[in-house]
């Protein structure tokens, strides 16, 4: 009796501790991790704000080469069609060092750089120059296509911050007025009453539409880019934010983990006890429960040893040479002997055992889908596995009720679960991070015929061993 007195008191000793570490477990987490989630985070943001910068870069030469173009039309069209007299050496020149500082530009940009906000700034100072130069050689504010100033400001104040484009709109405020003080008009006849008729007129058409023509693709192509970049921002804050998450998880699991390895050993040591005393041994009923108790003992410890092993990292020291096969068969034989699970069918119909290095991480992904599929179904668990185009893919099957239209809308996020209960939903939530961790995806979705299937997917090259191991 005092020996079974000792246990239990063991056993509530154990419970006790695991539930003091969870209650203080926010308490006791590190802000180091947490920090250098919130780092992870802003390099994030910073990497997307860059891409949506290199994307607008390329959008303005783009643009520039059309300008050259269309400045090669005019200039054309104006001296051999209107017969217009054109300083033509001096435009050529100026035309000759916008294309220089393009193909610069595209020499510079081509390749996936950062782009900042001053260099866009600069940029679109070079077109105002540009075109500002142009004008002055053409006849000033009398040419019609000054107004292709409204470009150049409604471009800045779609990709620059508010200072940038006030000075722009500045810059060219001053341009007009210099154009007004200091440049020759333009030989053009003054025969507004014309109408479509006059020159100036058609001049200003054809500036309208293309300043119309250029807005529209332009800022929708722009347009697209900040949307796709509000998109990922949000995306990086979303995990970010479930990142952090599992950073407090893993540093609350490994102190728990630590915690807990003195009640078990103690236990272990009990219960060995157990099976060497007479009482016990002329029980065959009790000896058979005493060996199920070391049977749950030792697994308790395993996922304790772990947890230690692989806090922090997804792929870290734990992990160990084998193959595919054989690491999937030895799963799935450990993980029946382990549940009491009824009926467990089994298909693994990888051809070509392939050498990999798999870890305990990995492994606790796939116990956990098919914990959760026992649960569902303990009746029957089905798990397939096969490789596609070097991605391998894993789908436990179950017959159970199957996923709820909201769950499979919200799965993967943490505390979404249909068992009904406080801190449901997170194994799942660890298993969609572990997977995106490593390249990979997880799908779930409902059977016609009923049941639910969960498709777990990982690409060869996150699992591959390098060739010098």
């Amino acid at each position: 009796m005092a020996t079974w007195a000792t246990t239990w008191a063991t056993m509530n000793e154990t419970t006790e501790l695991l539930k003091k570490v969870f209650e203080r477990g926010a308490e006791k987490i590190g802000t180091g991790a947490v920090a250098a989630a919130q780092q992870a985070r802003t390099a994030s943001a910073a990497d997307v704000e860059y891409v949506a910068g290199h994307k607008n870069m390329l959008q303005l030469i783009e643009l520039r080469w059309i300008a050259v173009i269309g400045q090669i039309t005019t200039i054309a069209g104006a001296i051999l069609i209107f017969d217009v007299r054109l300083p033509l050496v001096q435009m050529l020149e100026v035309l000759a060092c916008l294309i220089a500082f393009n193909i610069a530009s595209h020499l510079r940009w081509h390749e996936h750089r950062p782009v900042t906000n001053s260099e866009l700034f600069l940029a679109l100072l070079v077109d105002v120059a540009s075109l500002t130069m142009q004008l002055y050689l053409s006849g000033g504010t009398t040419n019609p296509f000054a107004f292709l100033y409204l470009l150049q400001v409604i471009l800045s104040a779609v990709l620059l911050e508010a200072w940038s484009t006030w000075t722009i709109v500045g810059i060219t405020l001053a341009c007009l007025a210099g154009l007004s003080v200091f440049a020759k008009p333009l030989a053009l006849p003054f025969d507004h009453a014309r109408g479509i008729s006059s020159l100036y007129v058609q001049g200003m058409l054809i500036c309208f539409t293309l300043n119309a023509a250029l807005l529209v693709v332009f800022i929708s192509r722009i347009t697209n880019t900040l949307r796709g970049k509000a998109a990922q921002l949000a995306d990086l804050r979303q995990r970010a934010a479930e990142e952090e998450h599992i950073v407090r998880m893993g540093l609350l699991a490994s102190g728990a983990a630590h915690e807990l390895g003195t009640p078990l050993a103690t236990l272990s040591v009990i219960l060995g006890d157990w099976k060497r005393m007479r009482e016990f041994k002329a029980n065959p009923d009790l000896l058979e429960e005493i060996t199920e108790m070391e049977t749950q003992l030792k697994r308790c410890k395993s996922i304790v040893s772990g947890i230690l092993l692989s806090a922090g990292e997804a792929r870290g020291e734990s992990a160990a040479r084998t193959t595919i096969r054989g690491f999937l068969d030895k799963l799935v034989d450990e993980w029946q002997h382990s549940r009491p699970v009824r009926e467990f069918s089994y298909m693994n119909r990888i051809d070509h055992d392939l050498p990999v290095a798999f870890d305990s991480a990995l492994k606790q992904m796939i116990d956990n889908v098919l914990d959760n599929a026992l649960e569902a179904s303990p009746d029957w668990v089905g798990v397939e596995a096969g490789v596609t185009d070097g991605t391998l893919v894993l789908t436990v099957l179950d017959r159970g009720p199957g996923f709820a239209p909201a769950m499979l809308a919200q799965f993967g996020k943490p505390y979404q679960s249909s068992k009904g209960r406080p801190g449901g939903g997170l194994g799942l939530f660890l298993v969609v991070n572990v997977a995106r961790t490593l390249g990979g995806t997880v799908q779930a979705g409902n059977l016609p015929e009923g049941g639910a299937a969960v498709t777990l997917t990982l690409p060869l090259s996150a699992i591959a061993l390098d060739k010098e191991t």
